[in-house]
């Protein structure tokens, strides 16, 4: 199911899975998605929400360089100095989560697309599990404000890389 048919109900119960097309990316916990892509595309220049200097944000799991057997797993995120509001929500100090798949920044003054390679996480979640192919894959955290624009400074983790084969244990050792 593409992000634009998912219903509201769906987006309020925050627990549908979803699929973001043929590369096999999978979200629990349901990114949330606005309508901005097609509309603030027109909208005047956008502000972009001050952020601490020391605010921070990473990716507790995976961790940089780990290989993950199976397809599906869990990937767990956090903020230091900086707090988690859902968006649509405008407070200082806070955002929410987007998750970039093997993909560079996007523009730091435009919201954040929407597509498979950016999920978004709206309501606010730290946590979802993923469904990538086998193979290696970069991941990097940028927050995003109510309107998920990035923060100035941009609050993003590092991007790391992981790699993804197929399988449920690692090989045993001779």
């Amino acid at each position: 199911m593409s992000g634009a048919v998912l219903s509201r109900r769906a987006l309020l119960l925050g627990s549908v899975a979803i699929s973001l097309g043929p590369s096999a990316v999978e979200a629990q916990g349901t990114p949330h998605h606005h309508a901005h892509d097609a509309e603030t595309a027109q909208a005047a220049p956008t502000v972009r929400q001050p952020a601490p200097r020391d605010a921070y944000v990473y990716i507790g799991w995976p961790q940089d360089g780990a290989v993950i057997y199976g397809t599906r797993f869990k990937v767990w995120f956090g903020t230091r100095n900086f707090g988690v509001a859902p968006a649509g929500v405008n407070r200082m100090n806070t955002g929410h989560h987007h998750i970039l798949i093997n993909t560079p920044l996007p523009k730091l003054d435009e919201p954040i697309p929407n597509n498979r390679n950016h999920l978004h996480f709206g309501l606010g979640q730290t946590e979802t599990i993923l469904e990538l192919p086998p193979g290696t894959h970069t991941l990097q955290l940028l927050m995003g404000d109510a309107d998920h624009v990035p923060h100035d400074p941009p609050v993003m983790s590092r991007r790391i890389t992981i790699t993804v084969r197929p399988g449920r244990t690692p090989p045993a050792s001779p």
